[in-house]
């Protein structure tokens, strides 16, 4: 099976004197279903910032889908992202622009046609449960919904690789249950391959997943 996520003696942090993640070595298969566990502040997001270049590396390697992220341009880099997909924990979501608009994004930005657009949105609103809200604004949605929006939003573009950064960390049982029902349906039906970091896994997720680990600047594979 192919690996779309390398990384070789993967040191990261905030400067040289704040080293985070310290000499990780681990490979992540396309298709898989992945999820990265710690301690609060034990390295969890910055690891998953540098899978779409949000973080240099101090040292070691790291390749995203083939692009080597040492030697990253700004040219490498977007067509990268054209390829991922990123919820954040705190949804990160256009404040000025409607829903509708909101999930439109990635595909304006991948030059699809306004009609497949559109097409693509309103299927994805019916997923998450909130086509009656297209035309409201974030502020005017829960916070369970802004994240539907925001998962909606990242699978718009039908990504390779959608990387999760606590996507169900604040929300309630409702809108959880939405959001791993989507990143289920992107494992198994898209064959995207699903990095998720929280502090909790589901019990009953409905895929099988590899585990990895952040403690003291280690990441392991836990069986």
């Amino acid at each position: 099976m192919d690996k779309i996520i390398i990384a070789d003696n993967l040191s990261l942090g905030y400067g040289k004197h704040e080293t985070i993640i310290s000499k990780a070595t681990f490979a992540i298969d396309s298709g898989s279903f992945v999820f990265i566990t710690g301690a609060s502040g034990s390295g969890k997001s910055t690891l998953l910032k540098s899978f779409f270049g949000a973080l240099p590396m101090l040292s070691g390697s790291l390749t995203v889908g083939g692009v080597d992220m040492d030697n990253i341009n700004t040219k490498k880099l977007n067509f990268l992202r054209r390829h991922v997909g990123i919820v954040f924990q705190d949804y990160k979501l256009v404040k000025e622009w409607t829903i509708e608009k909101n999930v439109m994004l990635p595909l304006l930005i991948n030059g699809y046609a306004r009609d497949i657009s559109e097409m693509q949105v309103e299927k994805l609103l019916g997923h998450v449960k909130l086509t009656h809200q297209r035309g409201k604004y974030p502020m005017e949605l829960s916070g369970g919904e802004q994240q539907r929006v925001a998962m909606a939003r990242a699978l718009a573009h039908n990504p390779i690789l959608i990387l999760a950064d606590e996507p169900t960390g604040n929300l309630d049982e409702y809108s959880s249950k939405v959001i791993w029902n989507l990143l289920e349906g992107a494992n198994t039906q898209l064959e995207a391959t699903v990095v998720v970091v929280t502090h909790h896994i589901p019990e009953t997720l409905g895929v099988k997943y590899k585990h990895y680990h952040i403690e003291h600047g280690d990441v392991y594979e836990v069986s």
